[in-house]
């Protein structure tokens, strides 16, 4: 379960790079939301630097540690994390730019020279992040890292991070249409877009800014984007708890309770997907919502208990590698 220093080394180093620039940005950010009063549409312009920071921390680490498990395509998949580290820099470095100035990176059609160069550079990443994580994922489901549960893991939460990226595409085109907005010197600022399906940005939740009194894209986008470590997360609880539990100590059986995992999660992010794109908030689900919900909670914790009632009848068999060694190979 330990993490080696000689494994540590072995992480994809680009992107341990960009990991320290964002962790150097999160700290930036910080203090810019305690230090700086200038704000955009009553939220402060370090937030969306913050936030971006924090999220490319945790999956750029991810990706940094998963590449070198992979003995298929090594240098494919080298560049690919490289290509991500480079194009991750650039675009959250847009963003971090244009809250120095006080302005908006998002939906900014401002003709000034620095907002549109950035904007198309921004743009181009975007589509180039996608499209890494798409590749990246089409690569996983021809190989197969460690045990069962974690080669699932891992091709099922890439999957769904590329799927997250596709929803950030219709923002834009799920929102209102171009409106003119203050930036935090009281400038007129022309936006093409919003957050907020079919409602105005600037009533958000605390934190997460998502839009309190209509759809936001922002949810199934950042369910999608950071489903692999949840889906990492709940192996290694499996694989920690199969030490203790002898019905866990099956393969087969950490397999099927991760797959369910990632079923239930997929609902999560499919129902927010649909939630957002009606014009509801998370915060105020309807009769359909609240249904689809709870189908799919019962559809994964009623299989979920039949796995553990049937493992648990199931008198073990031979010696079953340790879970740690299994994760120790991958």
């Amino acid at each position: 379960m330990s993490i080696s220093v000689s494994e540590f080394r072995s992480w994809h180093r680009p992107l341990m790079i960009m990991v320290v620039a964002m962790a150097g940005l999160v700290v930036a950010a910080g203090i810019g939301l305690v230090v700086d009063d200038r704000q955009l549409l009553t939220e402060s312009i370090w937030s969306k630097p913050f936030k971006f920071a924090v999220s490319f921390v945790i999956y750029g680490a991810t990706l940094a540690w998963m590449l070198p498990q992979l003995r298929r395509a090594r240098r494919t998949m080298w560049t690919l994390g490289t290509a991500f580290a480079v194009t991750g820099i650039v675009d959250v470095g847009f963003i971090a730019l244009q809250a120095a100035r006080g302005t908006f990176s998002h939906f900014n059609l401002n003709a000034d020279p620095v907002n549109v160069i950035g904007q198309q550079i921004f743009m181009s990443g975007v589509m180039g992040l996608f499209g890494v994580s798409l590749i990246i994922a089409v690569m996983l489901l021809f190989q197969r890292v460690g045990e069962t549960a974690l080669t699932w893991a891992l091709r099922a939460g890439i999957g769904l991070a590329a799927l997250g990226m596709v929803v950030a595409f219709f923002i834009a085109g799920s929102s209102e249409g171009k409106r003119t907005v203050e930036d935090a010197y009281g400038n007129p600022v022309a936006l093409g877009g919003a957050h907020g399906v079919g409602v105005p940005d600037g009533s958000g939740m605390p934190i997460t800014n998502w839009s309190a009194v209509g759809g936001d894209l922002r949810v199934p986008h950042f369910i999608g984007l950071h489903a692999i470590q949840v889906f990492v997360l709940a192996v290694l609880v499996l694989t920690a708890l199969a030490g203790r539990v002898s019905w866990l100590r099956s393969e087969r059986v950490r397999a099927q309770l991760t797959g369910l995992v990632i079923l239930g999660y997929t609902g999560l992010f499919v129902i927010t997907a649909w939630q957002a794109l009606r014009g509801q908030s998370l915060i105020h689900p309807d009769a359909a919502t609240w249904t689809a919900a709870g189908a799919t909670l019962a559809g994964t914790l009623l299989p979920a208990a039949m796995v553990v009632a049937a493992a648990r009848r199931r008198r073990p068999q031979g010696r079953h590698r340790a879970p740690s060694e299994e994760l120790a190979r991958a």
